[in-house]
């Protein structure tokens, strides 16, 4: 799609879907509206269980990709081969930058110090555009209660010339608890060590009792995003 037809695709969908949420927002999109053609981009991270149990409910056969920076806890690595061989997942695939690139940016394994944004472009933003080159639509599992630049974000939006929907954009703290709890789905490793939000090792950090969810992200600088919503 053009970004033209992607905004008139965008109004069009916003009208009939807009009101829904979670399985029921999900579902249509995998079946009816782009079959074949949506992926759900998963960080793995703590609370990423519940938007996967919801899509492998549907379709296990969705594609799955997973960003590996190059930088991340291994127990996020571990956690992710539990979760999609607990869901059934057939589809996951692990994106990682491209050597050159990352080689010629960053040829001492230090740029998240000095250019965090850079780092996070070269990193994610660049092998994520790459990944979904080959679909008209993609899944977030961003939460407004995570605040900042997340605390108005539509149910559908258009990214680029792409619609990207967020099943869970309206749901509480509360609700997602409750999914773990009647899925009784597996909590990621650090999440009991106060990582709360979790991303690469280099620029995660646990999040103190009162502070905001993603306070733990790139704590003490004015980042908020790692640049792949933005």
């Amino acid at each position: 799609m053009t970004e033209t037809e992607g905004a008139e695709r965008l109004r069009d969908l916003t009208e009939r879907y807009g009101r829904l949420d979670g399985a029921d927002l999900l579902r249509p999109f995998l079946e009816c509206e782009f079959p074949g053609r949506i992926a759900l981009v998963s960080s793995f991270g703590a609370e990423a269980a519940v938007l996967l149990q919801m899509a492998a409910e549907i379709d296990r056969s969705l594609p799955v990709i997973f960003l590996d920076t190059g930088k991340l806890f291994g127990e996020t690595l571990r956690y992710r081969d539990l979760l999609a061989k607990r869901l059934g997942l057939t589809d996951l695939r692990v994106i990682k930058p491209e050597e050159a690139a990352v080689t010629a940016a960053d040829p001492d394994g230090v740029l998240w110090d000095s250019d965090p944004a850079a780092c996070c472009g070269v990193r994610k933003v660049a092998p994520l555009r790459k990944a979904l080159a080959g679909f008209d639509a993609w899944i977030s599992g961003r939460k407004r209660f995570h605040g900042d630049l997340r605390a108005f974000m539509p149910v559908i939006e258009l990214s680029g010339a792409k619609i990207k929907i967020n099943p869970l954009a309206r749901w509480s703290k509360v609700r997602i608890e409750e999914e773990f709890a009647r899925h009784d789905l597996p909590r990621h490793p650090l999440e009991a060590d106060g990582f709360l939000s979790i991303g690469c090792l280099p620029c995660t950090d646990r999040v103190a009792p009162g502070e905001d969810f993603r306070a733990g992200r790139w704590a003490g600088r004015e980042k908020t995003e790692c640049g792949i919503h933005l």
